[in-house]
């Protein structure tokens, strides 16, 4: 954003207070003087390879060079991301003070699930109930399920929930309940003691949800509704001409219609709209995974709802507060800067980390980068937690006349077309053909043609001159799911770096596409998710060279005793110091930003290799994209593993390989040095001035593989295979 600082705080050109603040991050001077710091180290470094070059081994020579020079330009891009984060702050009892419950907007609220064995109806209905659950207009909502898995048990499961809505929204509006997702509340809150009559009734909420939750479960257990209970609901014989999940036609059903005066909770009040969608899949016909599911609810949802603002959230990320709605209407609605906001981003937090994020985390990324995104023009779109203008999510570009008329929405009981009239004219919005010769996933909706289509969809936005802002509000609004996994760690963030790289390599990338709207050093901030990928070459070269060339009698670095080995040292040394500071100043511990950094080089030696080797097989033409889903559920073994922060390497994975070889040389590397090179005193001395930066690079990568030897020699659990 180009808002200046502190402008939001005044009072407006017309007298009025303005919905949000801005501030900058505090502590930048000291940011910035590391930064400076850096890079004259840095220069220093390259005037040593340069000055220094060797008569023989100069292309092992060369090759640390170039490493260090992308090293150098990525901690550019690092600095450019961080050089000056901004953070919002919204003012909700403005709104209120200025628009009447009826005057505020409708939101249309998505939620896509794809497999109900990798993501539980029990899970998923319980994030639905959670943004049905708003502190919000309840006529002024309405909750599309995209269920890609096209799954009688996912329906079924949703059927259930929008009975228990009845009971669950009343509950939360009396008890300002805080999660609004029955199944994280119950975990996190104990029964209220100083209230007889209220300790009662959460009893039986907690019960009635149980026993709902029981059954859900057993028909997942069962794997299919029974026939006595599909009978119970029209909606079931849709299933009939159901050939497999890849292969039926579009099914639409629409659980509680919010313009029907009867759809209420047992206290009289509405109820949100509720939509089941599976649209049409055929097998000779590409359906565009995650994308082609959110453009066709967003075509489903014109024809329902229209609402001028959408939320799109994963089936694992419930809703963590009420309000967060209204946070990001305080951005849309404000008179003079909410104009030309196309889209408000959430950070993506977890519930489920354990104490020292065992498998890494998205701390900095979510703390610090994407704040540092929106001062640099604006945050990507990360997929989930974020609220968009529907035209800007349409295709529409942004200009100063544009002027959306969304107060003229009124709210009006009276149904006007009947439910079932509305699921048959609107299944046509779902068939698999619909798209054919149409804008749609090209300048219309989300995009096509990458798996990270969030993020390419999000520059595409800002391209058409919409602006997007980032809150991080004291109360996390979302609350996610990590994977429990190693590997499931690992693929989940090969299909991010694949599809970021994909970008970079399009003529969509933002150095091309958004070159006339968004501003330069946004364009530079992509680039710190966008070569993810190439990553993993410089990275691979520093892992395995300096110590093969130390088996073979090769210095790649100055002698320990030598002046030049300062600025290496300097660079190192601070370069980490500097990252255990800011990962505990962002709330983690020392032990967490240890796992951090062994993840790190997990990812850049496996994940990141293996997308940059999909990214070139596909430019020659030997592969195509292919989405994968991340399990949400995994056995109470491996749910222990992961509360002990256990590493799990129970199934077999090219990935483990890479790891285990990378692992197992530089432990022999380091035992050869040890055992051959240093027999005495003299020897050792030398060995350790010549090949002293070689060998503490060896011992931190013995120092980073523990678990992999660990898990190679000594463990026996089934978290070994």
């Amino acid at each position: 954003m180009e808002w200046r600082e502190g402008e939001e705080t005044r009072m407006g050109k017309n007298g009025y207070l303005p919905l949000f603040e801005t501030r900058p991050a505090r502590g930048l001077v000291f940011f910035r003087s590391y930064a400076a710091s850096i890079f004259i180290g840095i220069c220093f470094i390259c005037f040593h390879r340069v000055s220094y070059f060797p008569v023989t081994e100069r292309w092992v020579w060369v090759g640390m060079f170039v490493a260090e020079l992308w090293f150098s330009f990525y901690f550019f891009v690092t600095v450019i991301v961080k050089w000056n984060p901004v953070f919002r702050s919204t003012f909700k009892d403005r709104l209120s003070s200025r628009y009447e419950e009826e005057e505020l907007p409708g939101v249309d609220i998505f939620v896509c699930t794809a497999d109900p064995r990798l993501e539980p109806p029990t899970m998923v209905v319980s994030t639905v109930l959670s943004v049905m659950a708003y502190d919000y207009p309840p006529h002024k909502l309405s909750v599309y399920l995209s269920d890609d898995g096209c799954s009688d048990l996912t329906f079924y499961a949703l059927l259930e929930a929008s009975g228990f809505a009845q009971l669950w929204l009343p509950f939360c509006r009396k008890l300002k309940v805080e999660p609004t997702s029955p199944e994280a509340y119950f975990q996190t809150t104990p029964e209220p003691v100083d209230d007889a009559f209220m300790a009662n009734e959460w009893l039986i909420i907690k019960k009635t949800y149980e026993d709902m939750k029981t059954r859900i479960g057993s028909m997942t257990r069962l794997g299919k509704v029974p026939a006595d209970i599909r009978k119970e609901h029209k909606g079931f014989d849709e299933w009939d001409f159901v050939v497999s999940r890849h292969d039926h036609p579009s099914i639409l059903q629409i659980l509680i219609d919010g313009r029907d005066p009867n759809a209420i909770d047992i206290e009289g009040k509405a109820l949100p709209t509720l939509v089941y969608l599976a649209r049409e899949k055929r097998p000779q016909i590409h359906h565009n995974f995650k994308a082609g599911a959110l453009n066709a609810l967003i075509r489903i949802s014109s024809r329902i709802s229209n609402a001028p603002f959408i939320l799109n959230v994963d089936c694992d990320m419930h809703s963590n507060d009420s309000k967060a709605i209204r946070d990001a209407l305080c951005f849309f609605l404000d008179e003079e800067n909410g104009r030309e906001i196309g889209y408000v981003q959430y950070p993506q937090t977890f519930g489920n980390l354990t104490k020292n994020e065992i498998y890494g985390s998205l701390r900095v990324v979510m703390k610090l980068e994407l704040a540092g995104f929106d001062g640099n023009g604006g945050p990507c779109y990360i997929g989930t937690g974020c609220v968009h203008r529907r035209e800007s999510l349409c295709g529409m570009k942004y200009s100063k006349e544009l002027v959306v008329e969304w107060k003229a929405m009124k709210y009006d009981r009276k149904i006007i077309e009947k439910a079932s009239s509305i699921e048959g004219n609107c299944k046509a919005l779902a068939s698999c053909t619909y798209e054919e010769n149409t804008p749609w996933g090209k300048e219309m909706g989300v995009k096509y043609g990458c798996v990270v289509e969030d993020i390419l969809t999000g520059i595409c936005i800002q391209s058409r001159g919409w602006r997007s802002v980032y809150l991080t509000p004291q109360r996390e609004a979302f609350l996610g799911m990590v994977p429990t996994t190693l590997l499931d760690t690992l693929v989940q963030h090969k299909r991010w770096a694949e599809g970021d790289f994909q970008i970079f390599q399009s003529k969509l990338c933002p150095f091309v596409y958004g070159c006339q709207n968004m501003p330069l050093k946004l364009q530079f901030s992509y680039c710190i998710y966008l070569l993810w990928a190439p990553n993993c070459f410089a990275t691979l070269y520093y892992v395995f060279v300096p110590s093969f060339c130390m088996l073979k009698g090769i210095s790649l670095f100055p002698k320990i005793s030598s002046s030049w080995g300062m600025p290496y040292l300097y660079v190192i040394v601070v370069h980490r110091v500097h990252s255990l500071v800011e990962f505990v100043w962002l709330g983690g511990t020392v032990r967490g930003w240890l796992n951090e950094q062994r993840m790190w080089m997990f990812k850049r030696t496996t994940s990141y290799f293996f997308a940059a080797i999909d990214n070139i097989l596909k430019l020659c033409g030997f592969s195509k994209s292919a989405f994968i889903i991340t399990g949400k559920v995994a056995d109470d073994d491996v749910n222990r593993r992961y509360e002990q922060e256990s590493m799990e390497f129970g199934t077999s994975s090219p990935m483990f390989t890479a790891l285990a070889t990378l692992a197992l040389f530089n432990l022999f590397g380091l035992v050869v040095v040890g055992t051959n090179k240093a027999i005495n005193d003299d020897a050792r001395i030398k060995v350790f001035d010549i090949f002293g930066f070689q060998i503490l690079l060896c011992c931190v990568l013995v120092f980073v593989n523990l678990p992999i030897y660990q898990g190679m020699f000594f463990r026996k659990d089934s978290g070994m295979g």
